[in-house]
């Protein structure tokens, strides 16, 4: 039984840092490395790649909208042919210091509002499979279980992975509650890791409703930017492996 864990990464900007990317780095065995559009810059994409591969963890592309001062929370209405652009836009500047790092992107996962936005948007959706389409098809794409998005990669012959979130709360359709809502995000480490391990292992969570409700993903991502996010982390791997499963990246 193996499971990967990811995070979010390199969201800084300029002088302005979130989260601790290098402690992840030594937890977590692939890293969402930001691209510059919602958050990041060159340096910080080209320290969080050499990191990474000291680390020994794979890299993949966290792209989202053009919407630095909102984090990319924020849904823009975009164009579908000027949102397939701006995520090959995206790929290439961190594949470039990936390269440079002696790696490459592995894989790509859409951040913030454009990941929410996808699970039902069906041209943003097919905006960002045509991305990929076109940067590279071998790449493994990386959603919500259920959604519009992974539904468009898999029927284009896209490698898709399933994620699930440690620290965020469910609705009983299997997607995220809004983190205006309260109880969305999830602090307790003890609790955080024993619904991983449920996940990782096919036993059922529970919904913000108490319900029931089984995810059964290819990869669990940990936040980098929650409140004591690297312990959470840890509290997470370490309960993995304490009861035999295997945490290792999805991509080679």
């Amino acid at each position: 039984m193996s499971i990967d864990l990811n995070s979010d990464l390199g969201e800084g900007f300029g002088h302005w840092s979130l989260g601790d990317d290098d402690a992840l780095l030594g937890i977590v065995t692939s890293a969402n490395v930001a691209c510059g559009f919602h958050a990041s810059d060159a340096s910080i994409m080209r320290r969080v790649c050499e990191q990474a591969v000291a680390s020994g963890v794979v890299i993949g592309a966290q792209v989202g909208y053009r919407d630095l001062p909102g984090f990319g929370r924020r849904f823009i209405d975009i164009e579908p042919d000027a949102l397939t652009q701006d995520v090959i836009y995206q790929i290439g500047a961190l594949e470039a210091f990936a390269r440079v790092a002696g790696s490459r992107v592995r894989y790509v996962k859409p951040h913030g509002a454009l990941y929410n936005a996808i699970v039902h948007h069906e041209e943003q959706a097919g905006a960002v499979v045509r991305a990929i389409l076109d940067y590279d098809r071998t790449l493994p794409v990386m959603g919500l279980p259920g959604s519009v998005w992974l539904r468009q990669a898999e029927e284009a012959g896209l490698t898709v992975v399933r994620e699930a979130f440690a620290d965020r709360a469910y609705t009983p359709g299997a997607t995220l509650v809004s983190r205006r809502l309260p109880g969305a995000v999830l602090h307790d480490a003890d609790e955080i890791a024993d619904r991983c391990l449920a996940m990782a292992t096919g036993k059922p969570v529970t919904d913000i409703d108490g319900d029931a409700l089984t995810l059964s993903p290819d990869s669990i991502c940990v936040h980098g930017d929650t409140a004591g996010a690297v312990d959470i982390a840890r509290a997470v791997k370490e309960a993995l492996t304490a009861a035999g499963v295997t945490v290792a990246p999805f991509a080679p």
